[in-house]
Formats: structure tokens, sequence, C-alpha cells
């Protein structure tokens, strides 16, 4: 019986495990300054877990000399 709760106890906690895997960090950057287009990066965050990734691609906005440039991400 005690190795039957062992081996049950086992296979819950690989379950509860997050794997780790590839994900895709799309941003779209755009700015106000004049001329300006917006540009659109892929990264890739190798070997990850969800969490850890979505912490990698966030959404980032940077004022500077009066122009404005903001790096939408998005976690795909």
């Amino acid at each position: 019986m005690k190795k039957i709760i062992l081996f049950v106890a086992v296979v819950s906690a690989i379950s509860f495990t997050s794997c780790k895997k590839d994900h895709t960090c799309t941003c779209t950057t755009t700015s106000t300054a004049p001329g300006s287009v917006s540009t659109t990066s892929v990264t890739t965050i190798n070997d990850a877990k969800k969490g850890d990734a979505k912490r990698a691609c966030v959404k980032t906005t940077t004022v500077y000399n009066g122009v404005t440039t903001t790096n939408d991400c998005e976690l795909k």
C-alpha cells in the first residue's frame, strides 16, 4: 500500500511541474517622432516556463526629449 501511495505522489508531482519550452515574443515599436514608422520584431525566448517568458515579454514606454516610444509586446 505504501508503494502505491508513493507512486501516486511521484506521478502527481511530475504532472504539476511546468514544462520549459521555446516561446515567441512579438513586439511592435511605435514612436511619436516625425517621420517614424512602426516596426515589428520577433524574439525567441528559449527553454523558459510560460510565466518567465511573460515577464521577459513586456510592454514598455519611453519618453526622451519629448518623443514617446512604445514597445507593445505579446507572447505567442
